[in-house]
């Protein structure tokens, strides 16, 4: 599902698949750190990273960050988006965060219809810086 769409092609490798699962490990191990999938019958159709940041910001707010929100392209439209995020925002909750926020690339516009319409703002401008 992360090579399943114009950037991840460009940016996902199915060729070495190790850095894949070493990077699994390491979500694994931190609880700060939750990998969340949807399974329909056995099958995965859904994923999503929700990250737990403890801040000083905010009076000491903790904040959660989503990430890697994919959903199968043959279940897009059917409204499991939308209950993924839900349950990111509702697990936020119940780790007692202050917010909850993500990023998505600009040239994304149906996923940025998709978050206005769950009640995200856009209120921030990000910036990234390759190494």
């Amino acid at each position: 599902m992360l090579a399943d769409d114009h950037l991840g092609r460009h940016r996902e490798t199915l060729d070495d698949l190790e850095s894949y699962h070493q990077a699994f490990e390491a979500i694994d191990a931190d609880p700060n750190q939750f990998l969340a999938i949807a399974e329909d019958d056995g099958e995965i159709v859904g994923t999503l990273q929700l990250t737990f940041i403890p801040g000083l910001s905010r009076q000491g707010a903790t904040r959660a960050l989503v990430e890697g929100v994919r959903v199968r392209a043959d279940r897009r439209g059917g409204g499991l988006g939308a209950q993924l995020m839900r349950w990111a925002v509702d697990e936020a909750r119940e780790r007692g965060c202050a917010l909850i926020q993500l990023t998505t690339d600009v040239s994304r516009v149906d996923a940025h219809r998709f978050y206005h319409r769950l009640g995200f703002e856009q209120s921030h401008l990000g910036f990234k810086l390759l190494l």
